[in-house]
């Protein structure tokens, strides 16, 4: 299923929040804003507001809070994007030039704060206090992930519910936002915004360990192989994990020894190979399995609608996703 077909019942809706975005990024500094719309061109998927106004319109109704918690959730997000890019040194984005390679970083830091603030001051100016307290906690939990990650990669000595925790704070806690601010804005009660907070996270886990099994059996170069991204950048993944625990005590210094080194090449074959023969594929989408299927059990409290069935069937595209 593509895209598309997952946000048909919230597509007159996306169009209408495209605009209140562009208007909530606005400012009254002509190179700011210069700026702003550069940004406005590198739309992505615009996965997060749609999963707003998906929650909202299954758990009550989409109104003007919604709008307003799908902006302040894409505007954040579209921050954090730019501050990473600074910190990666990266030349692009979603196929376009970074900010920071268009006008170098003090100015990419600034823009990226500049979002910030103007995510903020758009809840603060319409009183959407439990807006400020979901992002504010995801904000928390992703910079603690993230930097506990960095502490990890150093010596390679990351377990699987420390690799779950980080995965679970850096990726799924921002969906969950969506999750609970569109249910939020909807009026629906405690339960049942619990229940979008409990959908979110475990869509954001099979989202990320999905991703991480992409570099070892789907994304694929020119050649037909897997590219081993995650290996090149000596990150491991759950697949590795799992095998490295799985395996002889030689063999997996061996391969941790490989991946220290950035994994050339010629062994990224050896480590995917490594990790097939000791069961870490398999493992990685059998627990991708099983939170998809406690994602649409958390859809349980909701009643029946479009929106239900399009946030259901948003589980089985992360699944399905190939690249």
């Amino acid at each position: 299923m593509k895209l598309k077909e997952l946000t048909r019942p919230v597509e007159n809706e996306l169009d209408i929040f495209e605009e209140k975005l562009r208007e909530a990024m606005k400012s009254k500094v002509t190179f700011v804003d210069f700026i702003v719309r550069y940004i406005v061109k590198q739309k992505g998927k615009r996965i997060r507001p749609a999963l707003v106004l998906l929650s909202a319109s299954a758990c009550g109704g989409i109104n003007e809070s919604t709008y307003r918690g799908a902006a302040l959730v894409e505007i954040l997000h579209t921050a954090t994007l730019i501050h990473d890019d600074v910190v990666d040194d990266a030349d692009t984005r979603r196929g376009i030039a970074s900010i920071n390679a268009v006008w170098k970083n003090k100015i990419a830091v600034l823009m990226g704060d500049y979002m910030l603030a103007k995510g903020l001051l758009l809840s603060l100016d319409n009183d959407d206090f439990q807006f400020l307290k979901i992002t504010s906690d995801a904000v928390r939990r992703m910079s603690e992930a993230e930097i506990l990650q960095i502490a990890k990669s150093r010596d390679l000595d990351l377990d699987e519910p420390t690799y779950l925790r980080i995965i679970s704070d850096k990726t799924a806690s921002l969906i969950s936002t969506c999750c609970q601010i569109g249910a939020t804005s909807a009026g629906a009660d405690q339960p049942m915004i619990d229940a979008m907070r409990e959908f979110g996270e475990t869509v954001g886990l099979v989202f990320q360990i999905r991703d991480d099994l992409l570099d070892y059996t789907g994304r694929k170069s020119i050649t037909g192989k897997p590219t081993g991204i995650d290996l090149k950048e000596k990150k491991l993944t759950l697949p590795l994990i799992h095998s490295l625990a799985a395996a002889p005590r030689g063999e997996s210094k061996r391969i941790i020894s490989i991946v220290k080194n950035g994994a050339a090449r010629k062994e990224i074959g050896q480590v995917i190979e490594f990790a097939e023969r000791y069961g870490g594929i398999g493992y990685a989408v059998k627990k991708a399995e099983e939170y998809s299927a406690a994602a649409v059990r958390s859809l349980d409290a909701l009643p029946p609608s479009a929106a239900k069935d399009s946030l259901g069937n948003f589980v089985g595209y992360m699944m399905e996703r190939s690249m």
